[in-house]
């Protein structure tokens, strides 16, 4: 809170209507249903949407409160899943060298 103690959404309100339109759009149906078997649910977009609204109009204390803990569980969401590539301290020791394309297979 640099700019003097005043809190402010995670995000624009206009971010949360962008994920929850982009959410329920076609091509990201399609692919939810494809790679997890199911529709994605988007409801939690739109309640951030009219928490973030009902929070630029009143300031209400509810709808902070519920936007920082949704805001908490996707972050919690996405430090769940381990990433894929495990990474590097350094270099492996043989960098330097031709990658032997010549060898018989």
């Amino acid at each position: 809170m640099a700019d003097g103690g005043v809190w402010r959404p995670p995000r624009t309100c206009e971010d949360y209507w962008s994920e929850w339109k982009h959410c329920k759009g076609i091509r990201n149906l399609f692919h939810n249903y494809y790679t997890y078997g199911e529709a994605p649910s988007c409801e939690q977009w739109k309640i951030d949407y009219g928490n973030c609204r009902q929070w630029e109009k009143s300031k209400s204390p509810d709808s902070k409160e519920s936007l920082c803990k949704s805001e908490r569980a996707r972050i919690i969401e996405k430090q769940k899943y381990d990433p894929v590539w495990k990474l590097r301290k350094s270099p492996p020791r043989d960098w330097y060298l031709p990658l032997g394309q010549d060898k018989p297979k």
